[in-house]
């Protein structure tokens, strides 16, 4: 079987696996199957009934197994929430022999992240930004370059343990082992923005069932990441409780008729609203559904906003905004958005995952198609999963040692 990768991305609202293989170890991953399962073992992102989650993956893998026509025992695995923390961090060593060596880089990268991360936490990326060579700024690839001193500047994601270790549980419940674990707003960013737009700055919001994800670039590196705990059933939700209808009609309506700001509705649209308990349905404009949604859009858009304030270069995104996640979607979503942000807006798609299935051409799937760019791109493992499951291995280990002898 030729090289093959899966991208799971388990959300708050549907679960999607993705997959792909490719010609070669270096080749471009063609797409051959998927599977998408509605999910409701998620609330903000994070696993709340692992039965129900359990179920959701599973349905999603057999139905990608039947599409691509593998089996599929393992996934590159994608992790959201409120309780994601990204950092930066700096370090500085001296350079052995006048010359940078490979050496020399993994030696300034352990020094800028040999900082304090709570027991609670594990590390799930380790991105560098740039280097500085003696007093040269801006290096992107240092090795090989005379010097005496080398600093380094990275970004550091970090997750909450027992979130993770749900997460992978549910997977490894489902039959799937987690080969990756991989911030899903970054696997978005990784299908969805171009590499003038990373160049000039920009800031990648995906906006999710249950939480938003926020991932800022600038000269090719990641500056800022963050996860907000918002998102499209917060819209839904308040759907359903200002036109008194159940939530599944509530979401129904969102999806059809939903707008980001009246800006775009006529003043004689008219929708039908099914009623509750048995009730009749009756028909209200469509500025109604605007007039709920737009306060509730534009709080998202707060929140993002105060984000790229406290990332240091959010004005310096000279490539605006992208949108994706299932929200981008709402009429007016854009408009909105550049309004709030001042800044050109845009709706991303995975573009870069070439041959992709027309039907999953949509802002709600960056993040499976990302996550298996992911998995092409950045082979190595760089979030420390395998160092998690040898310190649960010797826990364990330790623990029943500790009862058998006491």
């Amino acid at each position: 079987m030729k090289n093959v990768v899966v991208g799971l991305d388990v959300g708050t609202s549907k679960v999607c696996a993705l997959v792909a293989e490719g010609a070669s170890q270096n080749g471009e991953p063609v797409p051959i199957g998927y599977g998408v399962s509605p999910c409701r073992g998620l609330r903000k992102g994070v696993v709340v009934n692992i039965d129900a989650t359990v179920e959701a993956i599973r349905a999603a893998i057999t139905e990608a197994e039947k599409s691509a026509g593998v089996k599929i025992s393992s996934a590159v695995v994608g992790i959201a929430g409120a309780h994601i923390n990204g950092f930066n961090s700096h370090g500085i060593v001296a350079v052995k022999g006048g010359e940078v060596s490979p050496r020399d880089v993994q030696r300034v990268i352990e020094a800028a992240r040999a900082v304090a991360i709570p027991l609670d936490r594990q590390v799930i990326h380790i991105l560098p930004q740039h280097f500085t060579v003696d007093d040269q700024e801006g290096v992107r690839d240092p090795v090989g370059m005379a010097g005496v001193r080398i600093e380094a500047n990275i970004h550091i994601v970090t997750a909450a343990q027992s979130y993770a270790q749900n997460l992978i549980k549910c997977c490894e419940r489902a039959g799937i082992a987690v080969s990756q674990l991989v911030l899903e707003p970054l696997a978005s960013a990784t299908a969805a923005l171009f590499p003038e737009e990373r160049e000039l700055g920009v800031g990648l919001v995906d906006i999710g069932g249950g939480a938003t994800g926020i991932v800022v670039m600038l000269e090719g590196a990641v500056m800022h990441t963050a996860v907000l705990p918002v998102g499209g059933n917060h819209l839904t939700s308040d759907l359903a409780a200002g036109l008194r209808t159940p939530v599944a009609e509530a979401e129904r309506l969102k999806i059809a008729y939903g707008v980001a700001t009246n800006l775009v509705v006529k003043s004689d649209e008219m929708v039908r609203v099914p009623g509750v308990g048995g009730r009749a349905p009756r028909a209200i404009a469509r500025r109604l559904l605007g007039e709920i949604l737009e306060p509730r859009m534009e709080e998202i858009f707060a929140l993002v906003q105060r984000e790229l304030a406290r990332s240091g270069v959010g004005n310096n995104l000279a490539s605006g905004l992208v949108l994706t996640g299932g929200s981008s979607l709402l009429e007016g979503a854009q408009e909105l958005a550049e309004r709030v942000f001042n800044a050109p807006v845009r709706r991303g798609l995975p573009v870069n995952l070439k041959g992709i299935p027309e039907e999953l051409m949509k802002p709600m799937y960056t993040t499976a198609a990302g996550l298996v760019l992911y998995a092409y791109n950045e082979p190595s493992n760089s979030n420390g999963l395998g160092r998690y499951r040898r310190w649960l291995k010797i826990k364990s280990r330790v623990t029943e040692w500790v009862k058998e002898f006491f």
